[in-house]
């Protein structure tokens, strides 16, 4: 499909389920394979990440099916085996940097790929520290493709700078408890520290245990291996975001089933900030709820720690009374685009007026959001956050809708049934 214009619809009355989390899915499988046995993954989210992250696994000598609606997962105790061929990872940054790391486990030659935009996206901080713990790794001027030439993953310490994605620690993390050695790693400021949280609990539901006395100081012991489980996996709280914005915008009321204000998916906290912005939020034992407010404010905020909500804040910020200033969002100028521009050119195509530094966004709203051709360039979180602007103001068209396939196939079908 080139394009895709979304309608204009009354303030919804609405109860959505989303699908599960791609980051739980994605680290969820890392643990799977590396664990001795068979585990069974529920609420696992089939979309372009995910199998991504299951292909490349499959080719490391993971068997992977599916089973009624749930992936069974035949771990191989961090015994990978050599692939034929390069891993294509497509256009999904967890995928080649957890799998970077594993490759750390292979007994040979293993080689990364992806997409022309994947070419362009920094992962030498990764090669860095995997480098300090025995393991060789090559990169083309810091980005992929990548050569890791595994089966020497000593331990030891080693330093790394996750100031510019917090992937490189997760993924560092995931494969630690199968070093010769206890594996020390100190950080800098970390990005998007929530995703660095939410591995450990994924890791500790698995069987391995992290020790971090200092908020950038981690330390894994060697010898834990991961036991086989059953696991759950969470409705995906940045694909939740999307419907808390449209009751935003429209003044409705919109739950999510499944998502708890517990959840360790740091983007469930981005109704804090609709908060803050005059939304109501209802929070119960496994749903959240926003309602719209009749005005909307603006609001100052960091969302360091939530950078893929910072885009759908952007949008709804379009619709509030007075600026809106995002802060320390740098970061996402290395995602699947350069967002912090892409951000600039389309809400100016709505009419505002954007201002952009190398970490911040200010945002002075329109009158009236103005119809708009909204250019996606292949990334999956421009395209769904800019449909919210279409659900409050006419004349909004999607181009390559189809590139939300990414992580939320369905986005524009459970999107139409806000108006039903």
């Amino acid at each position: 499909m080139d394009e895709l214009a979304v309608a204009p619809i009354r303030p919804p009355d609405a109860t959505v389920c989303v699908p599960g989390s791609r980051s739980l899915t994605n680290r969820a499988l890392v643990c799977a394979a590396l664990a001795d046995g068979t585990s069974r993954l529920s609420g696992w989210l089939e979309s372009e990440d995910t199998q991504a992250m299951r292909e490349g696994l499959e080719r490391l000598g993971v068997e992977i099916r599916e089973e009624a609606d749930d992936l069974i997962v035949r771990g191989v105790g961090g015994r990978f085996a050599i692939p034929m061929r390069p891993l294509d990872c497509r256009l999904s940054g967890t995928t080649i940097r957890f799998l970077t790391a594993c490759a750390a486990l292979v007994p040979g030659r293993v080689v990364l790929d992806g997409v022309a935009r994947m070419r362009e996206r920094p992962i030498q901080e990764l090669a860095d520290a995997l480098g300090a713990l025995g393991v060789s790794v090559g990169t083309v001027a810091g980005c992929p493709p990548v050569t890791v030439q595994g089966g020497s993953l000593t331990g030891g310490q080693t330093a790394m700078d996750a100031s510019r994605s917090s992937q490189y620690l997760s993924a560092l993390l995931l494969v630690a408890p199968y070093a010769e050695r206890d594996v020390d790693v100190s950080c800098g400021p970390i990005a998007s520290r929530p995703f660095v949280d939410m591995t450990l609990d994924v890791m500790g539901a698995f069987g391995a245990e992290v020790e971090s006395s200092h908020a950038q100081r981690f330390r894994v012991a060697a010898g834990q291996h991961y036991r086989a489980r059953s696991y759950e996996i969470e409705p995906d709280a940045m694909s939740a975001s999307y419907f808390f914005a449209a009751a935003a915008v429209t003044g409705g009321r919109v739950r999510v089933e499944g998502l708890t204000p517990a959840s360790s998916q740091g983007d469930v906290r981005f109704v804090e900030v609709l908060e803050r912005m005059g939304c109501g939020v209802e929070r119960g034992g496994s749903w959240i709820a926003v309602r719209g407010p009749r005005y909307l404010h603006g609001v100052d905020v960091d969302m360091n720690a939530l950078p893929d909500t910072a885009l759908t804040l952007a949008v709804v910020a379009c619709f509030a009374q007075g600026t809106t200033r995002v802060r320390n969002i740098g970061h996402i100028r290395l995602k699947e685009s350069d967002r912090m521009t892409a951000l600039a050119q389309e809400l100016g195509k709505l009419g505002a007026r954007v201002s952009v530094s190398d970490s911040d966004l200010e945002i002075e709203p329109p009158d009236q959001v103005h119809p708009a051709r909204i250019q996606t360039y292949d990334d999956h979180r421009i395209a769904m956050s800019f449909a919210v602007a279409g659900l409050a103001a006419p004349g909004i068209v999607i181009e390559n809708p189809d590139c939300v396939a990414k992580t939320f196939p369905d986005f524009f079908q459970s999107l139409e049934e806000l108006a039903s």
